[in-house]
C-alpha cells in the first residue's frame, strides 16, 4: 500500500475520532458558557495540552522548517522562543490571574468593563478579523503541508480540512476542542519525536547536517542561501518583529488565549498550564521542528526557492519524503491534529466574542445562556464561512499570519495599560484603539491595492504598536481617568457611607460577605455580563461601601467590607 492510501485511511479514523468526540461533548452543552467556556472546569493537565495544541499549529509547522532553511536554526528557534517565553509563559505568570480573577468571558467584554462600550465594540471587530486570519492562515499552512507530501489538490485538501474543523467545533464547542486537544497533543508528542528518530537513522545523526549544509555559513546562524534573521530590524522577519507580532500582539491581545485562561477552574490551573506548555513547546514540537527545517535543507537544498521550485514553507511536507510510509503518515496526521485543534480554538475565540459582544450587547441583551447556544452555534457557521476568503490572501503563510496578528496589536495595548496603569481613561483607550486599527487597516488597504508598501520600511504591526501606545498615553495624560485613577482617591476600608444599597448592590455586598469575593465569582453568581456585575462594584466603592485588594493587577478585582458597612449585612 502506498503512502496516501495509509494516510487516508489512518485520516479517517482520526475523523471518525472527531466525531464521536464531537457527539459526546453535545451532552455537556447546556448553554453559551459550557459552549464557549466549559463552564470554567477545566483542569490544569488539560489546559496544558489546550495551550500545547494551540503553539502546535500549522503556523508552526510550516514557519518552523521554513525559517531553518531561510535563516539557520537560531532564526527559526528564536521565533519560537519569542512566542513562548516573550508570550505564552509571561502571559501566565503576571496577565492570567487577573484575567480569571475579572471573570470576564471575552477580552472585549473585560475592555467594557475597564472603559467603555463604545472600545468594547470597536475591538470586538479587530479582534474577530484577527482570528478568522489566524485561523485562514492554520488551514491553509497544514493544507500546503499535505499537498506538498501527497500530491492532492490544494483546493480540495482545503475543503476537506475547514469541512472537518467546521462541523466539529459546531457540535461541541469548547469542550469538544478540549477533550480533542488532549487526543491530538498524545498524537504530536508521539508522532514527532518518532519522525526525527526516522530522520537521523536514515540520513545519520546532527554531523549530517553541519557536514553537508549547502550554505556557505553556519547552519546555526544562516540558512541555505546565506541568509539570517536580523535582530532589532523594523522590517519583517526579525527578532524585533517576532516579539511584537508573535509574543505581544499574537498571544496578549488574543481573545482565545483569554478564553484558556477564563475556562480554568482556578488562577493557579490557568498559570500553570501556560508556563508548563510553553517549556513542553520548547523542548518538543519547536525544536524537532527546527531540526527537521535543516534535515530539509541539508538533503533537498536544491528543491527550495531560489534554487528551486518549492517554498521553504513547505518543507515539512517534503522532508516527510525520505521517511518510511508509516512514520511520515503518524507524522502528517500529528501535524495535522495540531493545525485543526488550533483552527477551531480560533473560530470559538471569534465566535464567542461576535456572539457576547455583538449579537447579545445589541439583539439579545436579556437572553439566557441557553437562549444563546443555537445563535451561537449558527455565528460560528457564518463565520468559519468568511475563512475561506482569507485562505487565498497573497503571500501566503508568512504574511498571512504577520497580517492577521497585526489586528490584535490595539486591544495588546490595552491590555497591558489597562492593567498596570490605573490612569489610562476611557478616551485614551479609545483614541488609541481607533488610532491603531484606522492606520492598521489604512496601511492595508494601500499595500494590497499597490499604492504604498509600509513592508518597504517597516511591518503594519509596528506602526500599530506604535501609534496605539501613543495616543492611548497622551489623551489619558489630558483627560480625566475613572475615580480610582485620580491622584486624591482613597479607599482603605476605613470610611464611613451614607449611601442606600438597592437590591442588586445588597445582593453582591452579602456575597462578599459569604466568601464570593472576587468578580469571577460574583459574575457568576449573578449571571449577567460582566458589565453588570462591574457596574454594581464600583458603585460600592465609590460610596466606600467596600473597597479593593489593590486598585492595580489581580487584586483590583478581589473585594472586601468596609468596617462601617459590616452590619449592612
Amino acid at each position: 500500500m502506498g503512502f496516501n492510501g495509509f494516510f487516508s485511511i489512518i485520516f479517517i479514523l482520526f475523523i471518525i475520532v472527531l466525531v464521536i468526540c464531537g457527539w459526546i461533548t453535545k451532552k455537556w452543552v447546556s448553554g453559551s458558557n459550557d459552549y464557549f467556556i466549559a463552564g470554567r472546569e477545566v483542569g490544569v493537565l488539560n489546559n496544558i495540552f489546550g495551550v500545547v495544541a494551540i503553539g502546535f499549529a500549522g503556523t508552526i509547522i510550516t514557519l518552523g522548517p521554513g525559517l531553518a532553511i531561510q535563516s539557520g536554526f537560531w532564526g527559526s528557534y528564536g521565533f519560537g522562543m519569542a512566542y513562548l517565553f516573550g508570550g505564552l509563559a509571561l502571559y501566565g505568570l503576571p496577565f492570567a490571574p487577573y484575567i480569571r480573577r475579572s471573570g470576564a468571558h471575552t477580552l472585549p467584554e473585560w475592555l467594557e468593563m475597564r472603559f467603555d462600550s463604545k472600545t468594547r465594540t470597536l475591538i470586538t471587530l479587530s479582534s474577530i478579523f484577527g482570528l478568522l486570519g489566524i485561523m485562514a492562515n492554520n488551514v491553509l499552512s497544514m493544507a500546503l503541508v499535505t499537498t506538498g507530501f501527497t500530491g492532492w489538490s490544494l483546493i480540495a485538501t482545503l475543503s476537506a480540512i475547514f469541512l472537518m474543523f467546521l462541523i466539529f467545533t459546531y457540535v461541541g464547542g469548547f469542550w469538544a476542542i478540549s477533550m480533542t486537544d488532549f487526543i491530538q497533543m498524545c498524537i504530536g508528542l508521539v508522532a514527532l519525536p518518532a519522525m526525527l528518530i526516522g530522520l537521523m537513522t536514515n540520513y545519520g545523526g546532527f554531523s549530517f547536517i553541519s557536514n553537508n549544509w549547502p550554505g556557505d555559513l553556519s547552519y546555526l546562524t544562516s540558512g541555505i542561501t546565506n541568509g539570517s534573521l536580523p535582530v532589532f530590524s523594523l522590517q519583517y522577519p526579525s527578532l524585533l518583529t517576532f516579539i511584537i507580532l508573535f509574543a505581544c500582539f499574537l498571544v496578549w491581545g488574543n481573545n482565545y488565549y483569554w478564553l484558556r485562561v477564563s475556562s480554568t477552574r482556578s488562577e493557579s490551573t490557568a498559570k500553570k498550564s501556560f508556563v508548563y506548555a510553553a517549556i513542553i513547546l520548547a523542548v518538543g514540537p519547536y525544536l524537532i521542528l527546527t531540526l527537521s527545517g535543516l534535515y530539509a535543507g541539508t538533503a533537498f537544498a536544491d528543491t527550495f526557492a531560489p534554487n528551486g521550485d518549492v517554498s521553504p514553507m513547505s518543507a515539512f511536507g517534503v522532508v516527510l519524503k525520505g521517511l518510511p510510509i508509516a512514520i511520515a503518515a503518524f507524522a502528517l496526521l500529528g501535524a495535522l491534529a495540531a493545525s485543526i485543534s488550533t483552527s477551531t480554538t480560533s473560530l470559538i475565540g471569534a465566535s464567542s466574542t461576535a456572539t457576547r459582544d455583538i449579537y447579545q450587547k445589541y439583539y439579545r441583551p436579556n437572553a439566557t445562556p441557553k437562549e444563546l447556544t443555537f445563535p451561537s452555534k449558527i455565528i460560528t457557521m457564518v463565520l468559519g464561512l468568511l475563512v475561506w476568503v482569507l485562505c487565498f490572501y497573497p503571500g501566503g503563510p508568512l504574511f498571512l499570519f504577520a497580517f492577521s496578528t497585526a489586528w490584535l496589536g490595539p486591544p495588546s495595548v490595552l491590555v497591558l495599560l489597562g492593567i498596570w496603569w490605573k490612569r489610562t481613561t476611557m478616551a485614551g483607550a479609545f483614541t488609541g484603539a481607533v488610532v491603531g486599527i484606522g492606520l492598521t487597516t489604512l496601511f492595508t488597504i494601500l499595500e494590497l491595492t499597490n499604492i504604498f508598501a509600509l513592508s518597504q520600511f517597516t511591518h503594519i504591526g509596528v506602526v500599530g504598536l506604535i501609534t496605539t501606545l501613543l495616543a492611548t498615553v497622551i489623551v489619558s495624560l489630558l483627560t480625566t481617568p475613572n475615580y480610582y485613577g485620580q491622584s486624591d482617591w482613597q479607599n482603605d476600608g476605613h470610611h464611613t457611607s451614607t449611601h442606600q444599597l438597592d437590591e442588586k448592590e445588597l445582593e453582591v455586598l452579602t456575597l462578599i460577605a459569604n466568601g464570593y469575593n472576587t468578580m469571577a465569582e460574583i459574575r457568576d453568581m449573578l449571571g449577567v455580563d460582566s458589565a453588570v456585575s462591574n457596574r454594581i462594584i464600583e458603585k460600592l466603592d465609590q460610596n466606600k461601601i467596600i473597597y479593593r485588594k489593590k486598585y492595580s493587577g489581580p487584586g483590583f478585582y478581589t473585594f472586601y467590607i468596609s468596617e462601617a458597612s459590616q452590619k449592612l449585612v
